[in-house]
């Protein structure tokens, strides 16, 4: 079989509405540019026909592969699932809603023929609302003082990735896995440009505000030690106010006497550092938690068929009769 030029990768989850049109509307915007191509899907567990119209799609085009994973294991396990499905030299990373759309595929694959190994499509604000675009700006002002590896406002997963860069995200074998901090983390040469927001063709949000919160905390979480670090630094911080705070009671005591204590001093003084004490667990056990996770070593996700055999999977990918399940990365 003739290697494609050109991998598209798709992950999908309970897309039946619209993924007909997107593929449709994918095909029209791949065949004028001359290029062998093949579009991998990966179908996340999901609870609609999905699957089913993947099978169909895969049977009546065979430049159209797909993998259906036994259950819901979240975007980064069906990103990488498509990254391993992928055997183009360039590969692009889309959604199935058209907030991607498609027709800016060939004007990444001009800057990729450029040399640049990653092309990002970044994405404005345009109807956005206005507490979700200041929640927006405000998390990545401090992602960018936080974390260890630069993050660009708008840029997602909409991206081309050239085939080194593709090997290089596949080496990572984290668990956790944060793909906007991996892009960023790998380097490469890259160029970007900005297209208007578009809504999505039909369906809703797989990502509600609870969602957006764990994968704001995971990002922070993902790419550095501050947390930590600030852990450490109000301890000692504390430590000395409250050194402090001692040596003036004792001159009080022997300037004025013993005087009856304060009781909203204490309260104060008690909630607060409770307050501070739990927070800082927090942090370390969210890190042990990592921990817990990495060592355990599980599959990132379960396959439950692909588009040739339901018993042969992408390299890396276990059975769905493998012993134990991975767990959810979001």
């Amino acid at each position: 079989m003739t290697t494609p030029q050109i991998s598209i990768v798709v992950p999908c989850f309970n897309e039946s509405e619209v993924l007909g049109t997107f593929h449709t509307t994918l095909l029209a915007a791949l065949e004028p540019i001359r290029q062998t191509f093949e579009i991998c899907y990966v179908d996340d567990g999901s609870a609609d026909g999905t699957r089913r119209q993947l099978s169909e799609l895969a049977a009546a085009d065979p430049r159209v592969r797909y993998t259906s994973f036994s259950r819901n294991f979240g975007k980064e396990a069906a990103m990488l699932a498509g990254l391993r499905m992928s055997r183009g030299d360039a590969v692009v990373l889309m959604d199935a809603d058209l907030q991607h759309p498609p027709e800016l595929v060939p004007r990444m694959l001009e800057l990729h023929r450029h040399g640049y190994d990653q092309v990002v499509a970044q994405r404005d604000r345009t109807g956005e609302g206005a507490l979700r675009t200041a929640l927006s700006r405000v998390y990545y002002r401090l992602v960018r003082r936080c974390m260890d590896v630069h993050v660009v406002d708008g840029a997602g997963d909409f991206r081309l990735l050239s085939r080194h860069a593709v090997n290089s995200v596949l080496s990572l074998p984290e668990s956790n896995r944060f793909s906007k901090g991996i892009f960023s983390w790998i380097g490469f040469d890259t160029a970007s440009f900005t297209y208007r927001n578009v809504q999505r063709a039909a369906g809703t949000s797989k990502w509600g505000g609870r969602n957006l919160l764990n994968y704001g905390i995971d990002g922070l979480l993902s790419f550095n030690s501050r947390p930590l670090r600030l852990a450490i630094h109000s301890g000692l911080w504390l430590f000395l106010s409250a050194l402090v705070y001692a040596l003036w009671i004792i001159a009080n005591v022997a300037l004025n006497g013993v005087d009856a204590p304060g009781y909203t001093t204490l309260m104060t003084a008690i909630v607060a550092l409770s307050g501070i004490q739990l927070a800082t667990l927090g942090v370390i056990g969210e890190y042990v938690g990592r921990i817990y996770h990495e060592a355990k070593r599980r599959p990132h996700y379960v396959v439950r068929e692909t588009d040739t055999t339901r018993t042969s999977f992408p390299s890396g990918a276990p059975s769905a009769t493998s012993v134990g399940q991975a767990r959810s990365e979001r």
